[in-house]
């Protein structure tokens, strides 16, 4: 199926603010639409290469249904909708959707290397490491929330790097918390990441919460793995 995209109205920066990088951010959204994976990227008015992003989502086994690119108040957002193409559903497999937002990251620095100075990924991948570091201690926020009496939403706030998503997903397993669905968010240099989680098919009681909130902020404060990221 060829991609569906639609342009709808550019803004042009004035020269004056040419020297100003905006923050770049990435958003995966699993629950917006019911039979496709949304994938968000934005980056103040200087997005390009659409073409190239859509081939890389292929590369990975993927399908564009469509693609939106809207501008509003200097901001020009791009929104793919995805499915895998063996199955034609949403993309719920964590090592895949970890792919995809370091694919959409990639894509961003090769085409926008001015980006890698506002990204936590620029000193893995990009041409120019970030002036500052986010104190992990005081950048982590993490809070388990109420949604109904068969689910709980995890909010995970903290500086973003490679691999967290897959380990923040293993910790979940290891404790027997099953993910339902997630919005994995990039924002310059810190993830926020939300997880509608249960266990046994119930919501987590307090007790599960603050075990769960106990081993998050363990790893994250210490990450430390053999396994290979992206």
């Amino acid at each position: 199926m060829m991609p569906k995209v639609l342009w709808m109205g550019m803004i042009l920066k004035s020269e004056q603010d040419s020297d100003y990088v905006p923050v770049p951010i990435v958003l995966i959204d699993q629950d917006s639409d019911p039979d496709a994976t949304i994938v968000q990227l934005s980056f103040g008015d200087r997005l390009g290469a659409l073409i190239d992003t859509m081939k890389a989502l292929k590369d990975l086994g993927l399908d564009v249904l469509k693609g939106t690119v809207t501008t509003e108040n200097s901001v020009t957002q791009t929104k793919f909708f995805i499915t895998g193409s063996s199955n034609g559903r949403k993309v719920k497999d964590p090592d895949l959707l970890e792919g995809i937002r370091l694919t959409i990251i990639n894509n961003l620095l090769k085409y926008h290397p001015e980006s890698s100075e506002r990204l936590a990924m620029g000193e893995a991948f990009g041409i120019k490491a970030p002036e500052k570091k986010l104190d992990v201690d005081i950048a982590t926020r993490i809070k388990v929330k109420d949604d109904g009496p068969k689910r709980s939403l995890l909010c995970i706030e903290t500086a973003d790097r490679p691999g967290m998503l897959m380990e923040i997903i293993k910790i979940m397993a290891d404790i027997n918390i099953s993910v339902e669905s997630a919005e994995i968010e990039t924002e310059g240099l810190v993830a926020k990441d939300k997880f509608h989680v249960s266990y046994r098919g119930a919501a987590l009681n307090s007790s599960l919460s603050q075990v769960l909130i106990n081993c998050l902020r363990y790893y994250l404060r210490r990450p430390g793995t053999d396994d290979d990221s992206y």
